[in-house]
């Protein structure tokens, strides 16, 4: 939370506006826990843990949190503003569901993916810079600046991010341990009570927003962080490793086929709509449980 509030404020602060901010910044803040379990797990020989959270995880984002992000109030973002993206995450769940047929990710399949990451963070800056220029006017909103603020928020960032590393190495190194001792598959316990966990960051957010009637800083945060989940951290996986990265029969069957579904079901239909509705939230929430 420290982190996600310091990296949205250092934002706010340079004059980024608002969707930008939860499509790039925060996306980013919010992904850290998701991609150093796996990271670290890979790093540990635990592959099942690094795909079971890395996919879990987006199926969480879209089936819990963007449902409650869509039952809870209007979001009112335009296809402009989100297309691009959804098909950014849909190309990218796509490609990791071809690719993993095989049951393991290769070096070469990870750059591919890490392609679509920079057309990401491309579209983002292009989108920064047209919406720049519209909402400039409103420069009163801006923070104030000076030399207090700007250390009380460096010094939440690092704070928040040492956090956050702690955190995502007490939740691989327990969660493997529980899933020893009940006996259940690391890749459930992964796709589950992992995924749900490092997905809290997005929950929080998604909260914060409702309470601050933002849905589309929380829909522009969950569609941005899942980019950055697909896209970047099999893929670094693999690169890291220097070895392609083993996809267990759970994650090949259940996982990355169950995450394109929920993925489908809330982006295509807002995609042909032109927006958001409520009854998305309701589908992909049941589609979840």
């Amino acid at each position: 939370d420290l982190f996600v509030d310091a990296a949205s404020w250092i934002a706010e602060a340079s004059g980024i506006p608002k969707f930008i901010i939860g499509a790039t910044v925060v996306s980013f803040a919010t992904t850290m826990p998701e991609m150093l379990v796996s990271v670290f797990a890979a790093l540990q020989g635990n592959a099942d843990i690094a795909v079971g959270n890395a996919v879990g995880s987006v199926t969480a984002n879209v089936g819990l949190i963007m449902c409650v992000a869509l039952i809870c109030m209007e979001c009112a973002m335009t296809r402009k503003q989100f297309g691009v993206k959804a098909c950014l995450l849909l190309a990218a769940i796509l490609a990791l569901f071809g690719f993993t047929r095989d049951g393991q990710l290769s070096v070469l399949e990870s750059v591919l993916i890490l392609v679509i990451f920079v057309g990401f963070l491309v579209e983002s800056l292009i989108a920064a810079r047209q919406e720049q220029g519209s909402e400039l006017p409103a420069q009163e909103e801006r923070p104030k600046i000076d030399k207090k603020t700007v250390l009380l928020n460096i010094g939440k960032l690092l704070r928040g991010a040492a956090g956050i590393v702690l955190g995502a190495q007490l939740l691989i190194d327990n969660g493997s341990a529980l899933a020893r001792m009940l006996g259940v598959p690391d890749a459930v316990i992964a796709a589950t009570m992992i995924a749900i966990g490092t997905s809290l960051p997005e929950l929080v957010t998604t909260l914060t927003a409702i309470k601050k009637k933002q849905a589309s800083l929380s829909v522009g945060n969950i569609i941005g962080a899942n980019i950055m989940d697909l896209t970047l951290i099999m893929p670094l996986c693999a690169v890291i490793q220097g070895k392609p990265m083993t996809v267990e029969r759970q994650g090949m069957l259940l996982d990355i086929p169950a995450c394109l579904i929920i993925c489908a079901a809330a982006l295509i239909p807002a995609l042909v709509q032109g927006k958001f509705k409520r009854w998305i939230g309701y589908l992909i929430g049941g589609l979840y449980i």
